[in-house]
């Protein structure tokens, strides 16, 4: 697949594109911080080491085993923040589904190994202790925006047997990439990227799940937004290419690229909808956010 830098430059310069973009994130981290205020939660949970390496856990009311949905944020591995996309959380604990957030290292600080390293470390943190917070272990979701999406594709790629000799082959049972990038060449051909990221040749094709095998059965359901740049769909048509198992690529009509994560927390919608094939619950649940589970007794 051939990249155009300068065309690169401009296509996936969201900020650029969409001219209230800080707009959409301001009011993310309002609905944000409303989420965290009135639904139960334990912040900060750390799950390495590290200073970043923590997330956030929301839990529903449902007593017994409850799917898992891990969302993993974007901001191009350099930017934002978990506690900008607890505004995620309250639709799916409201139906029975535990929420993780999770935190990783950013770019330049970390390479993106190290990135890469830091969501395998978060997964196989929330596999162990999945009794102690009343999550099935065979239905632990990825959800993953933008860089997310890489991130989650990358973590289908991922054998957690060679990371720990506890763990599965593969812990997510199934991943829904939402407007990625999934071959890291047309990333190193991106000057205002590069820069930070620093990708060699190698390394972009090492980190490029496009062209890594799947370490397991789980699907991979991909979607972008109608009204984002051709860079998003070519990605989203190549990811489609190597992973035919996927289904047909959801397109939402009139989304740009922060609308689009809009919609994934709207009840109702194709792409909310999508989601839920992937956790697999119909049956819903109480919507009272005072009746979710009480975290302080988890371990």
């Amino acid at each position: 697949m051939r990249y155009d830098a300068a065309v690169l430059d401009r296509q996936f310069n969201n900020r650029e594109l969409v001219p209230d973009w800080a707009d959409y994130l301001a009011r993310w981290k309002r609905d944000s911080q409303e989420a965290r205020l009135n639904w139960p939660c334990l912040l900060d949970l750390p799950y390495g080491d590290a200073i970043t390496q923590t997330l956030d856990w929301f839990a529903p009311a449902a007593t017994g085993l409850a799917p898992c949905l891990v969302f993993i944020h974007g901001g191009w591995w350099r930017s934002l923040d978990k506690a900008d996309h607890s505004f995620l959380a309250p639709p799916f604990v409201a139906r029975g589904v535990h929420v993780v957030v999770v935190n990783y290292a950013l770019a330049p600080g970390a390479t993106l190994q190290q990135i890469v390293r830091d969501v395998v470390q978060a997964l196989a943190w929330v596999w162990r202790r999945a009794e102690d917070f009343g999550v099935d272990r065979s239905r632990i979701v990825l959800a993953g925006h933008s860089a997310g999406a890489h991130l989650a594709a990358m973590m289908l790629a991922c054998r957690f047997d060679w990371y720990g000799d506890d763990l599965p082959a593969q812990i997510p049972s199934g991943a829904l990439a939402l407007s990625g990038v999934y071959d890291l060449e047309a990333v190193r051909k991106t000057a205002f990227l590069q820069r930070d990221l620093q990708l060699t040749q190698h390394g972009a094709r090492a980190m490029s799940p496009a062209w890594l095998p799947p370490s397991g059965p789980a699907p991979l359901a991909l979607a972008v937004g109608g009204d984002e740049s051709e860079a998003f769909h070519a990605q989203a048509r190549l990811m489609h290419r190597h992973r035919p198992g996927s289904g047909k690529t959801l397109v939402v009509p009139g989304a740009h690229h922060f609308s689009v994560l809009d919609t994934l927390a709207q009840t109702g919608s194709a792409l909310h909808t999508r989601l839920w094939d992937l956790i697999g619950v119909r049956k819903p649940v109480s919507e009272a956010p005072d009746e979710a589970r009480d975290l302080t007794l988890a371990g």
